[in-house]
């Protein structure tokens, strides 16, 4: 194992699981990851809270049977404050102390207009706000590598960033994004601005490559055309694809540590034996008396 794997610190976000097969596949796949030895494990809140019983379930549950720390998605859309701190508080009663907070997509969908409610956050940096008056969460939050959908310029995007900040939160989880640049620079101009926040790359681990240029489309990241050429060809191959996504995603890993980046957090898809793969390829999971 080498000094670069030494410092590197992983984390991954899964979606929670419904209840059936998949259910039980999700709790197998947790319990391999965890021999990574990631700093958290985040569970997404879908839309409106659509999920919001089975994520709490899922918080509870890595709480109670796993030695993970995980962190809760929460959003702020289509509901009052009352209604989000309720959520928060059935968090910190399941065991949870980090929380990713995020506005969310509004009702209509990405490209729609979004309109807090009327009793409720009026954004992230204000839910950020109200989770840090409950107290007793460490508290993440998102930022855009090549601007948030919603946002004018990436001047108000680190507007936003900086109003989080000074609101309570450390640690911001970027989008996923392909050209390490973007990344690169934004982490330069939060520096610039005195921003006082740990910048985290997002990675995606290209498993369906249809499927990834619709995120891109809907957020806004650009896939660079090498990229295509790589996956072209392989939607029938699913092995020779784990195997070219798990290359991808290692070099741009590899990359970044480069640039001193130390910090990186996996966007599953629950699609754990990819994400297992690939952090095996970066030296992580060994045991102490295997690296030496």
């Amino acid at each position: 194992m080498t000094d670069a794997s030494q410092r590197l610190r992983v984390s991954f976000e899964f979606f929670p699981p419904k209840p059936g097969e998949a259910e039980a596949s999700f709790w197998t796949a947790l319990k391999r990851l965890e021999t990574i030895q990631p700093s958290f494990v985040s569970v997404t809140y879908g839309a409106g809270g659509t999920t919001r019983d089975r994520t709490l379930n899922t918080v509870r549950r890595i709480c109670n049977e796993s030695s993970l720390k995980p962190a809760a998605h929460l959003t702020c859309v289509g509901a009052s404050k009352d209604e989000v701190n309720a959520v928060v508080r059935d968090f910190r009663d399941a065991g949870v102390r980090h929380i990713l907070a995020l506005r969310g997509d509004p009702p209509g969908g990405v490209g729609t207009r979004f309109t807090p409610h009327p009793e409720g956050y009026r954004n992230a940096a204000d839910l950020v706000r109200g989770i840090r008056e409950l107290g007793g969460f460490e508290i993440s939050v998102t930022g855009y590598p090549e601007r948030h959908p919603d946002s004018v310029s990436i001047e108000e995007d680190l507007a936003f960033m900086a109003d989080k900040a000074e609101n309570g939160a450390t640690r911001a989880i970027s989008q996923f994004f392909f050209h390490n640049s973007f990344f690169l620079r934004l982490r330069d101009r939060i520096a610039a601005r005195g921003i006082k926040i740990n910048l985290v790359p997002g990675i995606l681990p290209i498993t369906n490559f249809a499927r990834v240029k619709e995120f891109a489309a809907k957020c806004g990241a650009h896939i660079p055309p090498e990229l295509e050429r790589r996956f072209y060809g392989l939607d029938e191959e699913p092995e020779t694809r784990n195997l070219v996504a798990a290359m991808i995603a290692a070099d741009q890993v590899h990359a970044l540590q480069r640039e001193g980046v130390t910090d990186f957090h996996f966007y599953t898809l629950n699609r754990a034996e990819l994400v297992y793969a690939i952090c095996r390829v970066l030296g992580l999971g060994v045991p102490a008396e295997q690296a030496a």
